[in-house]
């Protein structure tokens, strides 16, 4: 079994040194057949019966990547390309804690979070030569954010706020002493590509691509930055993330300082929930750097990208990326951003972490 490369290898150096949000989720919970009714997204009628807590979002035609005045966009949000996606089901929010026990109750299933690590495996993702940690960290578990006591003047180590924590997994989310009772609408959690995959295979859906979530996203929104339009002003009421000095203090303006309950804020203009912030969600795409200027250099619209054909990311070699969306509870001006609708970001497929979850798609028959 394989873990987050980076991110294990700073645990070593460590280790050798030594109020409720605007509204809650039961009551969002129980009107959901409500707002699945108040969708205005059916430019085209579904060519089949919606799965439940699904909504149909018509295919159509959008500029995937950063718009033009987006000044927080990062150079892999350009530049921006014309794509055209077929319509498709999508969850109206992240995959709960209560669906992934009912999978797990049903299949047996094991996150990658809860397994024994393979060193033979695991060396093979490190440079050559890496020594064979301590058996004492070489445990099942996975990485837990953790505030720091003062300012951080360096926002790239992210080793100062992340801590690999032995037995953390979805059902202890923020260590062995958590659980996840009275938590059954959060989203799931220390989710590995694998795993949400697994889930898919079960559910008899998929991962949605970076085109497909990106669409859906901006649900129509042809210039905003965000799903509610392009004032920052309105980000505490629209979405979960970090309110305060990034990684010190949350002042939880939003109702939260961790996970949300799904739909505790405001949906978008295709009826989905949580498309900004709470936890990043997977896509099926590979993360290539170049990818994004070899669609723009075919200068036509793009039928339904599926992504880049292998992984490539300069700055992580030892590492094949895949694309996460979204945002999580983390965001903030100082740090991500990434809140934002083009926003986005690798991550190892064999990492599951705290605020990375998930969110499943199916195509009509």
């Amino acid at each position: 079994m394989k873990r987050t490369l980076f991110f294990l290898l700073a645990v070593i150096v460590l280790a050798s040194c030594r109020n409720k949000a605007k509204n809650t989720s039961q009551d969002n919970v129980d009107d959901t057949e409500v707002q699945l009714k108040d969708h205005t997204n059916n430019v085209e009628e579904p060519p089949m019966e919606t799965p439940e807590g699904m909504i149909w979002i018509s295919g159509g035609e959008f500029m995937q990547g950063a718009v033009s005045q987006d000044k927080m966009a990062m150079m892999h949000e350009r530049p921006a390309h014309k794509v055209h996606v077929d319509g498709f089901f999508m969850d109206i929010h992240e995959v709960t804690n209560a669906q992934f026990a009912q999978f797990v109750e049903e299949t047996g299933y094991i996150t990658v979070a809860e397994r024994e690590i393979d060193w033979e495996e695991m060396k093979k993702q490190l440079p050559k030569g890496t020594p064979k940690p301590h058996d004492s960290i070489l445990q099942p578990g996975s990485l837990v954010f953790k505030k720091t006591k003062s300012s951080v003047p360096n926002l790239y180590d992210y080793s100062q706020w992340w801590e690999w924590k032995i037995g953390a997994n979805w059902k202890h989310p923020n260590g062995p002493e958590s659980t996840i009772k009275d938590k059954e609408n959060q989203p799931v959690v220390h989710i590995a590509l694998e795993d949400a995959l697994a889930y898919c295979k079960w559910a008899g859906k998929r991962l949605p691509t970076e085109a497909e979530w990106e669409y859906a996203a901006r649900a129509g929104r042809k210039d905003d930055l965000f799903f509610w339009g392009n004032d920052i002003g309105e980000l505490s009421s629209h979405a979960n993330s970090w309110e305060g000095e990034f990684p010190v203090e949350n002042t939880m303006e939003d109702g939260f300082e961790r996970r949300a309950p799904v739909m505790s804020y405001s949906k978008n203009n295709f009826g989905l929930y949580d498309m900004a912030g709470n936890v990043w969600e997977w896509t099926n795409d590979w993360y290539n750097t170049n990818y994004y200027n070899e669609l723009a250099d075919k200068n036509e619209v793009v039928q339904n990208p599926k992504g880049a054909a292998k992984a490539f990311n300069p700055s992580n070699p030892y590492a094949e990326e895949k694309i996460i969306k979204g945002g999580s509870f983390l965001c903030s001006a100082s740090y991500c951003a990434s809140y934002r609708i083009s926003a986005r970001m690798a991550t190892s497929p064999d990492s599951g972490m705290e605020h990375l979850g998930f969110r499943t798609v199916l195509s009509p028959n």
